[in-house]
């Protein structure tokens, strides 16, 4: 039997790198679960001195989920924790370079 592998955290993190962009560029809803949440307002955080309107962007799709679900918002340090982002330095680099190519 052939089985597709399981994803891996780059895999993931490419992911919500993706996620982010789209929201970005308003081809997407809001968060749809805690992870993209959690991962659009440290995105929205890390990007704000360059890219304030992305950075604007990526919060209100944030917060309207956590609107519904107060209670699901985590510190940056948990996202690392669980595996959601690889690291805040490289996950900041990687939305800059993404983000810069818009």
């Amino acid at each position: 039997m052939n089985h597709a592998a399981a994803p891996t955290a780059r895999d993931l993190e490419a992911a919500l790198l993706q996620r982010c962009a789209a929201v970005v560029q308003g081809q997407t809803a809001p968060a749809a679960d805690q992870r993209e949440a959690n991962v659009f307002r440290l995105a929205a955080m890390l990007v704000r001195p360059r890219f304030p309107a992305a950075s604007a962007q990526l919060w209100q799709a944030s917060e309207r989920y956590f609107a519904a679900h107060p209670g699901d918002r985590l510190e940056a340090a948990e996202l690392v924790r669980r595996g959601w982002v690889l690291g805040l330095p490289r996950w900041r680099d990687l939305l800059d370079q993404q983000l810069g190519r818009g």
